[in-house]
């Protein structure tokens, strides 16, 4: 980035601290302005970090319009994300946001519609995407060094003491956390929802208000089903945030913990049905690839999404694609509530 870029921050709770660790160490960017519903609460960062020249307030057009950004950094709850998306491409921004994208598809289309007249960028934070333990694994599997893949099991079991907005919501696992998982399981499989059926519950003991224990079952194209389990209240033998992943192929399996570890065997002999074959395959390891060393996953995604901006190209998690992760969120909540199978919508 030649010229900097101006920008302002909507919302000051906890997680805009890494977008201001990176926003502060880029020297491509100046940040000009911090909004939040309590002012005071924008100075507590302003004054964290030493930032100069900053205008803070609770009106985000009114800081638009006198900061003349370039780009809004959208670390609001879920519930104003369509609202502070839509003023900052009214005023010419590009935005990067925090997922989830929307509360509704009905919102998340008229983000897609807006950002598109306003022909600026929108995407939204993925930063689980940018990992390297993840970049290895899908690589594993679009290899086919395993075969096609068929089925792919994740497992997220958190006991997440926040305290904050998560623990009032109705559905905190699926609508706050579970697009983490959904969209790396686009991710990691190259194939889009079609159906799931969900259930989302709390467990007794449970210290959310809403339901922060939940199983998806997807269907997927390329003939894949995605299976999910997870739990936001689950105390002892955490997984890690990625997620725990099994994926079975026609000719082989792969793992992956959710950090680094990735592994895979394919069969190299089958039994042919002689009892002395015995059932079971031979096996053999899968060499794992190298990938490129990525950092904090914020700060890759951002690396990524302001590369894509200068060259005048579309990020990975653009919204017109995230909007098909928030729909398997979406769907697995309808389904959940109505105890039925869901279609996703496929024309988004």
């Amino acid at each position: 980035m030649s010229a900097k870029l101006k920008v302002v921050i909507a919302g000051c709770g906890h997680i805009v601290e890494q977008w201001l660790k990176y926003a502060v160490a880029e020297p491509g960017l100046e940040i000009c302005g911090l909004v939040d519903l309590k002012p005071e609460q924008a100075r507590k960062w302003v004054d964290a970090f030493g930032l100069q020249n900053v205008q803070v307030g609770s009106d985000l057009a009114a800081i638009l319009k006198a900061t003349r950004a370039d780009i809004v950094f959208d670390c609001t709850t879920p519930s104003a994300h369509t609202e502070v998306t839509l003023t900052a491409l009214r005023h010419g921004c590009h935005v990067f946001g925090e997922k989830p994208m929307a509360d509704s598809i009905a919102n998340a289309r008229r983000m897609v519609a807006a950002a598109r007249q306003a022909n600026r960028v929108y995407a939204v934070m993925q930063n689980r995407r940018f990992t390297p333990g993840i970049r290895t694994f899908s690589r594993v599997l679009a290899s086919q060094a395993i075969g096609k893949l068929t089925t792919l099991h994740s497992t997220f079991l958190i006991g997440a003491h926040f305290w904050t907005f998560q623990n009032r919501m109705r559905h905190p696992l699926l609508l706050d956390m579970a697009i983490h998982t959904f969209d790396e399981a686009r991710f990691i499989s190259g194939a889009e929802p079609v159906s799931v059926f969900a259930r989302d519950w709390k467990p007794e003991g449970c210290w959310f208000d809403g339901e922060a224990s939940a199983v998806c079952f997807f269907e997927m194209t390329n003939g894949v089903v995605f299976s999910y389990r997870g739990s936001w209240c689950a105390e002892g033998f955490n997984t890690a945030w990625d997620a725990e992943w099994h994926a079975i192929a026609t000719k082989g399996s792969a793992r992956w913990d959710g950090l680094n570890a990735v592994s895979a065997q394919a069969a190299v002999k089958i039994p042919d049905g002689r009892p002395e074959e015995g059932i079971f395959s031979t096996l053999e390891p899968v060499e794992i690839p190298a990938v490129e060393c990525l950092e904090n996953g914020h700060h890759a995604w951002l690396d990524h999404t302001f590369a894509q901006l200068a060259k005048g190209e579309r990020p990975e998690t653009h919204c017109e694609d995230n909007i098909k992760s928030l729909a398997m969120v979406l769907s697995a909540i309808e389904s959940s509530e109505s105890n039925q199978t869901v279609a996703i919508p496929r024309d988004l």
